[in-house]
């Protein structure tokens, strides 16, 4: 027999690294010793604010001063072959404000002499905590608005009509008087009409809504209104999926956060609108079995003065306001209306840059024919 001959074996191309690290939810560069930038995955170009074309084969000096305590870790562990970690670092820089991160930093063994780093924002873990405490004072809030629209607007309405009665009958020189009665029983009146939002028991009726769509209205009347003098930049990803909520409410929502926006920045100020998707980030609720997938992230930034400090770990209270003239319901009432969509809201505040975050459920067609959901539940 013909002897066969032996076909020869092709060997399979080398695996990537990094392919593992493209999927993970967590920030993750790998830097080289010479503090070169060699790989980001997306929730790092997330993190950063810039692409990946921006970021690769830059120096990561660039993004973090020269004497983070980032730095000494990555050395750390290129040197010594092992991971290192640090809790509560600070990274500060003009390009990405101030984060609060967990450091997680690896030596990678093939490619030599690079370090694989993992930033986790504490901050998200915040977010849940203080939206979980935002729900318990929305309830306070619905209890309080249901008792203030029975026990107020009545006695207001028998005010208002006693004081036109007087009105009649008084001279010129008190009228003005009788005038203030109905104005300020008018405003109070309006006041808890704002209130009456927090105890609306009724459900929400949820649709597929397009994002930029109740963006680009809320720009449109602020930018026709109150922000004429302001300049809005944009940042959107066009491919985002549609939302789950209503349209009416998340316009009030962002026309809300661009208001308190426009009126903190100066005459010429800057307000930037993005929009991203985290793509594979669920989150768990501390002390319950509930995940919340929130892929959708719309942001908020202003280069105004910042948030004073003592307002900060309240500022979502009702009634708490830095506004001369505020009710202190505004962000009150946008915590509510995010919690009820199922979403999440936070904030980061400094000198000339403060940014709200609001993370969202996409919407997710029912199932067909015994097909499984996989939206954002």
């Amino acid at each position: 027999m013909p002897s066969l001959k032996q076909i020869p074996s092709i060997a399979p191309p080398p695996p990537d690294p990094f392919a593992l690290l493209a999927s993970l939810p967590v920030a993750v560069l790998a830097v080289g010793r010479d503090r070169v930038i060699r790989y980001v995955n997306l929730a790092a170009q997330q993190l950063l604010d810039a692409s990946e074309s921006a970021l690769v084969g830059q120096d990561l000096t660039g993004i973090v001063p020269a004497d983070s305590p980032l730095f000494t870790l990555i050395d750390q562990a290129i040197q010594q072959d092992r991971s290192v970690a640090d809790y509560g670092m600070l990274l500060e820089s003009p390009r990405i404000g101030r984060r609060t991160v967990t450091v997680t930093v690896g030596a990678l063994v093939d490619p030599p002499d690079l370090a694989v780093v993992s930033l986790f924002e504490e901050s998200v873990a915040r977010r849940i905590d203080t939206q979980l405490n935002r729900r318990h004072a929305a309830r306070s809030m619905t209890a309080m608005a249901a008792m203030l629209a029975h026990e107020i607007k009545n006695p207001l309405s028998g005010i208002r009509g006693a004081a036109q009665l007087l009105e009649q009958t008084v001279g010129d020189e008190d009228r003005a008087l009788t005038r203030l009665i109905c104005e300020e029983t008018d405003r109070i009146v309006r006041l808890v009409d704002r209130m009456d939002a927090f105890s609306d028991p009724s459900p929400l009726n949820r649709d597929a809504v397009n994002i930029h769509e109740v963006l680009e209205r809320a720009r449109q009347v602020a930018q026709t209104g109150f922000g004429r003098h302001v300049r809005f930049v944009e940042r959107y990803d066009p491919s985002l999926p549609p939302v789950s909520g209503q349209f009416d409410q998340l316009v009030q929502v962002f026309l809300n956060l661009i208001k308190n926006a426009v009126e903190a920045v100066p005459e010429d100020g800057e307000i930037i609108i993005t929009t991203a998707y985290q793509r594979g980030v669920v989150i768990a609720v501390p002390g319950t079995s509930q995940r919340l997938n929130l892929p959708l992230v719309v942001a908020i930034q202003d280069n105004g003065d910042g948030i004073p400090d003592d307002l900060k770990e309240h500022l979502f209270d009702p009634f708490v306001t830095t506004k001369a003239e505020g009710s202190g319901l505004g962000l009150a009432l946008v915590a509510k209306i995010i919690g009820d969509h199922g979403g999440l809201i936070g904030f980061e505040s400094e000198p000339r840059r403060t940014v709200f975050r609001i993370s969202l459920p996409i919407h997710a067609e029912p199932a067909v024919n015994g097909d499984s959901d996989h939206g954002s539940k």
